[in-house]
């Protein structure tokens, strides 16, 4: 396996997701009255508390505004919430500058191109697996699975050993023959 840009730091202070494609599968459905409707898997929501409970902050940065996503974020007691930027470096620079962290200590999780650059300026970017294809070339790990899909693009992090806020990337899948669905960066096993 090949390392990440030298990884820059193995500290990864703050952990960026995407919402749809990444926290869901991607799918708008609306109610018959007009109203939109997303499905969030419960079991993401463990892995961003194993992350938070290592003294990870968690933040999103969405492209839609959506009253659904405030409500998870709130649920997850996820620190900060962007809502309505298509913009996403420029919103994570902007975040990373009030809380003074490095860019290199991010680690950002995403599946289309308005998350293309941030995942290229994060110390550590992935995507599920049925990301956009410039996503899935430019990322450091891809899931075995798809957005939303229990885990599948969610970072766990393993505490203990000294490895205290380092991230350790799980696949629920034994390695597949497509290379760019192995992870890029050997960082154990969960």
């Amino acid at each position: 396996m090949t390392q990440h840009r030298d990884m820059k730091h193995r500290d990864i202070k703050l952990l960026v997701m995407d919402v749809d494609g990444v926290m869901t599968n991607g799918q708008v459905t609306y109610s018959s009255e007009g109203h939109e409707l997303k499905s969030f898997n419960i079991k993401d929501g463990v892995g961003i508390k194993r992350v938070q409970a290592a003294g990870i902050d968690t933040a999103i940065i969405t492209g839609r505004v959506s009253a659904m996503v405030e409500r998870r974020a709130t649920e997850l007691q996820i620190g900060h919430l962007i809502q309505g930027r298509e913009d996403k470096l420029t919103a994570l620079i902007k975040l990373l500058d009030t809380l003074e962290i490095d860019i290199s200590r991010v680690a950002y999780i995403g599946d289309d191109l308005p998350d293309l650059d941030a995942i290229k300026a994060a110390g550590l970017g992935a995507c599920p697996a049925d990301a956009a294809r410039e996503v899935l070339a430019a990322s450091d790990w891809v899931s075995a699975l798809s957005g939303g899909s229990s885990g599948s693009a969610l970072v766990r992090c393993r505490c203990g050993d000294g490895m205290h806020g380092y991230f350790h990337l799980q696949s629920r899948l034994p390695s597949l023959s497509r290379q760019w669905l192995l992870p890029r960066v050997d960082l154990g096993t969960w």
